[in-house]
């Protein structure tokens, strides 16, 4: 009977979920589709959250209403009233969508490059390819402010800075910058910094470096009133005003010249001189360091990071320990942690833009980490012999080439090389790249008068072939039976390096380089590491203002594709069709979402679309003749980068307060508006605030400096409290950029890779970023490049169009709806724990919000720092910590959340609370608790000895989740002061490892 009425009850409800089914919609529709599997709470969780939220601050109509929770949250002036037009905006599955853009993909033409210019060819080895770029738990990580629960990264890291110092011959490096071209004019700016001279100023670039980076120096270098002067080295003139001066080695033609004299020269005239290098030549070359270079930069991508049609890839820069607290970027150091055990952390952090604002040493506020963990692991892997074996063969194979295409009567540059063979082509060289595109093989143009390839470690037998056979079409005499390999046995004695630059110094000693040769133990060192980090694999990562949601699998499955990875960022047009309708397609659905007129994908990082921004608004207002428009207002609460952007483009910071309530004071804001009338350049504004607020007088602000003649721009920072809500270009702003790594889903990458879109109105959009190679880029009246690829990290915007056509205009409404709710109902859930320092003028918060802890300081002796060390015994990642208020948490916790998850983070800070009231009321010890104790390591914990007055389950194993899976810091707080005041930052001895 029993079993009667289970199969009875059973039935019924398979009967009534066949019913319903069938009254909703087809059996043909999509079954997978993504924004259930994007948005964390499910529906019965959101009723549950919006019941939990203080309802008399809803409407009693409908107060379970994500509607009514977003009308009481965004002011009724700015709220957009329509659903958000996605192209089709049709219901689409992920493997439908994946298969329609493998359509589009396969446009592209994946030819043999051999274009150079700072790209190459490159063997990525299939355990760094699948066990870093994509693998979650190496690419979803953030910057390692952690350190504590970040000791892998920053260890591979630290390999890569030990990597570039050696290769160099210089001994401070950093982590990484965003590209070779942007490298180059941070070097520029340093030149600058270090001379200390009141100007002016003036930078000598050999015409030979590679024409992105010229480009990109210039646009950095005019605002700032350098003079850029482009010419021969060999003519180079170190006049007072030059502050130094920078070479290609080997140069954009493939030449590799003796800079030694000239180091002399320039050092004579206390001016610096900087290398833009090629990593991979340096292991047979002379490194920059050992001829008189001051500064070394390059492109790392060559080790193992895949063309990308131009990134994203990973700068390097090296230079003096003199100037270690010039550098820009991020750099790895070395310390101790509270039981004296090494630990890695991030070194020198006060020259960082959020703590100097506009005496930063540079606005980048990111680098490439993800990339560089790449090149590193490429290092490891391979080791000194085996980087040696790659570039031995790369060079012998350029030799081949050149004797081959010298018996067919061509003329070839007779100067040191490495890879890269310069062929006078004459009145053929039309003729003859066209030849070669016929056979499916991109060289270089070099001038209407040459050709150069460049080689590098994919090339083959059969690619050597080929090209010959290219040239053998128009040459002058028959090649005759010389086959690559007869052309290898008699060449063996050709030597084109002159003695005095061949490498005499070893590299790669340490033996992180030479234990990790083999597959097995490389797997093992990769996964070892990465046990160490906490990712979005472990736990959420509730940064405010740096929005850690999902980064989807079906959105990263794209990048690894050879039609998107695989090919060179100049290559003709012609070949990169897909790629154009890709961008297409993304510039207009962002213009969608912010409510502007044009697009420029080409800032590579949001400090360089904030960058560009400012730059278009400066270009406009002199090509209207308001160039002496220079003040830029830009309030307290703004981001840090902000301030250091706009010194950058020459323009004169002017701070704005904000009232008690953390909104902008509006009538200072007018008063400092109306002062500076006549120079007024541009407002920046973040919005949301960043202090979790929607400001009611956000189309008021955007009036008041129209109305005196200056521009507004917008940071992107906390778009994902907009999209499919509000749009900046409806509430006034002029430009705005977009964290396409917060908002729109790349990745973290642990400290990069980003992108840093910029959008904006119709009069700024002729002026939108151009580029010196590839035509057709930007606005009618571009201004300069602002990075080396015409079209940034171009290999991860697959990742963005996935997010934006999966979710639709709906389903991107409904994310911005829930990454709300979600920081509501913490609030709610922590209010009578913790002040929440800022709320709206209904009580709410945006999409992230502010505990204050700065009682607790005088009542505990607990600070910021303590909360944040002790949430990584819960296995969490601390929010973001005394910033833009010191001594408070902001905690962003987006809409990929679940409510189990946003529960276990608000069962953890009141546990915290509970555990701080402990101290207050003397039953734990002021000085020595778990708070000022955290993080317990694994260490601690089974050590013999136990000093504690608490017990070793309430220090590591505080709540039931910590019980069921432990996540263990494997060190102990980190001693940053020390690691500042004994600066290390290459890999310490093996016993430091163990």
């Amino acid at each position: 009977m029993l079993k009667l009425l289970r199969n009875n009850g059973i039935n019924k409800l398979s009967s009534n979920l066949i019913r319903n089914y069938s009254t909703k919609q087809s059996v043909f529709q999509a079954l997978d589709t993504f924004p259930k599997r994007h948005i964390g709470p499910n529906e019965n969780e959101i009723n549950e959250m919006l019941k939990n939220i203080n309802t008399s601050k809803l409407s009693k109509k409908n107060p379970n209403s994500l509607e009514q929770l977003i009308e009481y949250t965004i002011p009724k002036d700015i709220r957009l009233n329509r659903e958000l037009n996605i192209e089709e905006n049709r219901v689409i599955g992920e493997n439908q969508l994946l298969k329609d853009l493998k359509k589009i993909a396969e446009k592209n033409k994946v030819y043999r490059s051999f274009i150079g210019m700072g790209y190459y060819g490159t063997i990525t080895p299939h355990v760094i390819q699948r066990n870093i770029l994509e693998n979650p738990g190496w690419y979803t990580p953030y910057t390692p402010y952690q350190a504590e629960i970040s000791q892998g990264r920053l260890e591979s890291l630290l390999n890569y800075q030990t990597m570039v110092s050696e290769f160099t011959g210089l001994p401070m490096a950093n982590a990484s910058l965003l590209d070779e071209a942007t490298a180059a004019a941070e070097a520029m700016q340093m030149c600058v910094n270090i001379s200390k001279s009141k100007g002016p100023f003036a930078f000598l670039v050999d015409k030979y470096c590679h024409p992105q980076t010229i480009d990109t120096i210039k646009t950095r270098a005019e605002p700032k009133g350098i003079r850029i002067e482009v010419i021969d080295s060999k003519d180079f003139k170190f006049t007072e005003d030059v502050v130094g001066c920078i070479v290609q080695y080997p140069s954009s033609n493939g030449v590799v010249s003796d800079y030694k004299e000239l180091a002399d020269r320039a050092h004579e005239a206390n001016a610096l001189v900087v290398a833009a290098t090629d990593l991979l030549s340096l292991a047979l070359l002379k490194p920059p360091g050992e001829w008189g270079a001051d500064i070394a930069l390059g492109n790392s991508q060559r080790f193992g990071v895949p063309l990308g049609f131009g990134g994203p890839h990973a700068a390097f820069f090296s230079t003096k320990d003199k100037y270690a607290r010039l550098l820009p970027g991020r750099i790895i150091g070395v310390s101790k942690d509270k039981q004296g055990n090494s630990a890695f952390r991030m070194a020198l952090q006060t020259r960082e833009q959020h703590i100097r604002r506009e005496k930063a040493t540079s606005n980048i506020c990111t680098s490439q980490a993800l990339l560089a963990n790449m090149s590193a692991m490429y290092a490891v892997y391979h080791g000194q012999q085996g980087i040696k074996d790659i570039a031995n063969a790369v060079h012998r194979k350029a030799i081949i080439l050149a004797e081959g295409i010298k018996r067919m009567g061509y003329t070839v540059l007779d100067r040191p090389f490495f890879d890269t063979v310069l062929v006078i082509t004459g009145d053929k060289t039309d003729m003859m790249i066209k030849e070669l595109e016929s056979r499916q093989i991109n060289v270089r143009q070099y001038c209407s008068k040459s050709i150069s390839i460049s080689l590098d470690e994919t090339v083959t037998s059969a690619d050597i072939s080929a090209l010959l056979n290219g040239f053998s079409a128009h040459a002058s005499k028959p090649l005759g039976l010389s086959s690559p390999e007869q052309l290898e046995k008699e060449t063996s004695s050709v030597s084109v390096i002159p003695e005095s630059l061949n490498r005499q110094t070893p590299f790669l000693t340490h033996p992180i380089f030479n234990k990790y040769h083999s597959e097995h133990e490389l797997l093992r060192y990769i996964h070892k590491l990465q046990k160490k980090d906490l990712g979005l694999t472990t736990a959420m990562i509730p940064l405010g203002s740096c929005t850690m949601k999902l980064n989807a699998t079906t959105e990263m499955y794209p990048v690894s594709w050879p039609e998107f990875n695989s090919i060179h960022p100049f290559v003709p047009a012609n070949q990169s069709l897909g790629y154009k309708e890709m961008f297409e397609s993304i510039s207009n659905m962002l213009c969608e979402v912010t409510g502007f007129d044009g697009c420029s994908l080409q800032p590579n990082a949001g400090s360089q679309g904030e960058y560009a921004g400012l730059m278009v608004i400066r270009s406009y207002l002199t090509s209207i003749g308001q160039s002496q428009r220079n003040v830029c207002l830009i309030p307290v609460s703004a981001h840090g980068t902000n301030p250091a952007s706009a010194a950058m483009v020459g323009m004169k910071v002017v701070v704005v307060d904000c009232d008690a309530n953390g909104n902008i004071d509006v009538a200072d804001l007018k008063a400092k508006a109306e002062k500076h009338k006549d120079t007024l350049a541009a407002l920046m504004i973040t919005y949301p605030s960043t202090h979790g607020v929607f400001e009611e007088g956000a189309k008021e602000i955007c009036d008041i400096i129209h109305n005196n003649g200056g521009q507004v721009y917008m940071d992107g920072a906390n778009m994902n409290a907009q999209v499919g809500l509000c749009r900046p270009g409806d509430i006034g702003a002029d430009v705005c950029h977009l964290n396409l790594h917060k908002t729109f889903c790349i990745p973290h990458g642990g400290g990069g890779p980003g992108m840093g879109p910029i959008c904006v109105k119709t009069h700024l959009a002729p002026f939108l970023p151009g580029h010196s190679v590839v035509k057709g880029v930007g606005g009618e009246r571009a201004m300069s490049a602002v990075s080396a690829a015409p079209w940034g990290s171009s290999s991860i915007l697959p990742i963005t169009y996935v997010y934006l056509k999966l979710m639709g205009g709906q389903g991107l409404k409904k994310a911005t709806q829930v990454a709300i709710l979600n920081a509501n109902y913490m609030a709610s859930r922590l209010k009578d724990h913790y002040k929440i320092l800022y709320t709206g003028s209904h009580g709410l918060v945006a999409h992230e919000f502010i505990i204050d802890l700065r009682m607790f300081k005088e009542s505990a002796g607990i600070e910021a720092e303590d909360v944040a060390k002790r949430l990584q015994d819960m296995n969490f990642h601390g929010p973001t910590m005394s910033w833009p208020v010191p001594n408070t948490l902001m905690i962003e916790p987006t809409e990929s959340e679940s409510k189990y998850e946003l529960d276990r983070l608000c069962d953890a800070l009141i546990l915290i609370r509970e555990e701080i009231r402990e101290i207050e009321t003397g039953k734990a010890d002021r000085k020595n608790n778990v708070l000022v104790n955290a993080p317990h390591t694994e260490k601690v914990i089974v050590a013999d000895n136990w000093n504690y007055p608490y017990s070793r389950s309430k220090a590591a194993f505080p709540t039931p989740a910590t019980v069921a899976s432990k996540f263990w810091p494997t060190v102990g707080r980190i001693d940053n002061v020390h690691g500042d005041k004994n600066l290390v930052c290459s890999c310490p001895p093996l016993s430091d490892y163990q």
